[in-house]
């Protein structure tokens, strides 16, 4: 079942008692923060929509993703399901011969059915007004936060010199009422369309959308591929195409169905500091330059809701979602490396500061050629530490890890450390900006091509004859 909108996603929540509704009067300014942590991290878990936040008008809807179950609805499908689907039908565009198109005509009608409809009208233009982001309920989350943060806006920009779009998730710190922070990273897409339009000498239009059907806003925080266009995979995520309307003062198209749309532009040669900000690392992310966004005109649907996230000490809603990028990516990640069993990005590791990864090993060297290619993937190049073990280990199963790994590596052999390597703008601990470090440890048994030479001891294990003998004495033994 795909969502049209927000509004249908909460529905869906409500009818799979995923949802609370609070009534009482609630503000923007960290009160909001310290309830959804302590529900995400004590109990209730449970999306929040808060009906009367003070000093707005808007109902305010804060983590819709943070549990398997909420993931789970927002998809309609296990996320895993999503990243197998994808790469069938990736593999089914080229079919061989007669026979093969046959087979993939289906294929075929599925693709052409994700595309993006671009309408006339859309309920996110059902009211314009001048942008004023003080009607809206928008969160100062943490005490050393530097001021107001929009922390869930999807940000479109097309591509300067080929009109490709694209749409991601940026933080935004609000300046006033029609000016806010841009918190582009430099490896960032939308980074790249401003570094383009300052070179054509050239202000860039941009829109941010508040509030989005599931599905377009998990494929806005995704590392999707270059090739694929996020409004795209939305679609394919919702089997449905999403449908596009041409804002009011630019010729960006947003999602018809968004709650709020912020039109406006942003100034290449214009810096302003950003920060600090709560971050998902669980630090305050220190003040720096960020672009500035001037919005210039806002439209919205006459009921909108306003939908927000909050980062911090993990988990938090990000931890979710993250976990929901590792399954639907894994599938993506073996087209390039099919010896990759399987990977846990682990919530403690922020997304990308840890890698464990099982291979089946078929040559000496195997787990080194795996760190590297994946260091050279997309955004697993921020990836500060890969552990490489053998197909015999669960990934997931950290106890079963941490043995495996210490027993079998030697740190003196099996480290390997790359220097003058990209890093994350929120790797704290890297000595530059955007500059570091990388480790990565073969945990795999080693052959005696690679240096050794003694044998691997024996795994401790039960003879089946005795396992079989206590099974059947259980009870006897005055066990339930």
């Amino acid at each position: 079942m795909s969502c049209r909108d927000l509004h249908e996603f909460i529905n869906l929540l409500r009818r799979h008692d995923e949802l609370l509704e609070v009534d009482a009067e609630v503000s923007p300014d960290r009160e909001i923060t310290e309830i959804v942590d302590r529900c995400i991290k004590k109990g209730p878990n449970k999306a929040l929509l808060f009906k009367n936040v003070k000093g707005s008008d808007y109902p305010l809807f804060i983590n819709a993703f943070g549990s398997e179950k909420r993931i789970t609805l927002a998809f309609g499908r296990d996320p895993g399901e999503v990243g197998e689907d994808l790469i069938r039908i990736l593999k089914s565009e080229m079919p061989r011969g007669i026979l093969g198109a046959l087979k993939n005509i289906s294929h075929v009608k599925e693709i052409l059915s994700y595309p993006p409809r671009v309408v006339s009208s859309a309920p996110c233009q059902e009211v314009e007004e001048d942008a004023d982001l003080d009607k809206l309920p928008i969160l100062k989350c943490w005490p050393k936060d530097a001021g107001r943060f929009i922390t869930f806006p999807l940000v479109f920009t097309s591509d300067p010199e080929t009109g490709e779009r694209n749409a991601g998730v940026y933080r935004m710190q609000v300046y006033d009422r029609r000016t806010t922070g841009m918190h582009w990273h430099i490896h960032k897409h939308g980074a790249l369309h401003l570094w383009k339009a300052k070179k054509m000498g050239k202000k860039l239009d941009a829109a941010v959308v508040i509030g989005a059907d599931p599905a377009t806003m998990f494929a806005a925080i995704s590392p999707t591929p270059e090739f694929l266009d996020e409004v795209l995979f939305a679609g394919f995520i919702r089997k449905k195409g999403v449908d596009l309307v041409r804002c009011r003062t630019s010729d960006i198209l947003v999602p018809a169905d968004a709650e709020f749309v912020l039109e406006g532009y942003i100034d290449p040669d214009e810096i302003r500091i950003e920060g600090p900000f709560g971050d998902h690392t669980g630090y305050y992310s220190p003040p720096a330059e960020y672009p500035v966004f001037h919005i210039t005109h806002m439209t919205r649907k006459k009921n909108p809701i306003y939908h927000a996230t909050v980062v911090g000490i993990p988990p938090q809603e990000d931890s979710f979602l993250g976990k929901a990028v590792e399954r639907v990516f894994l599938p993506l990640i073996r087209t390039q490396l099919p010896e990759v069993v399987d990977i846990n990005l682990p919530v403690e590791g922020v997304f990308n500061n840890l890698a464990i990864v099982s291979i089946r090993k078929r040559y000496p060297g195997h787990a080194r050629k795996v760190m590297l290619s994946l260091w050279g993937m997309g955004q697993l190049m921020f990836t500060k530490c890969i552990l490489v073990l053998d197909d015999d280990v669960d990934v997931h199963n950290l106890s079963q890890v941490i043995w495996a790994a210490l027993n079998r590596i030697d740190p003196e052999r099996d480290l390997m450390i790359l220097k003058g390597m990209p890093a994350d703008a929120l790797d704290h601990a890297a000595p530059l900006p955007h500059l570091g470090s990388k480790v990565g440890i073969d945990a795999t048994r080693k052959w005696r091509e690679e240096g050794f030479t003694r044998d691997w001891p024996d795994v401790i294990q039960m003879d089946e004859e005795t396992k079989t003998l206590v099974s059947k004495r259980w009870k006897e033994y005055g066990f339930d």
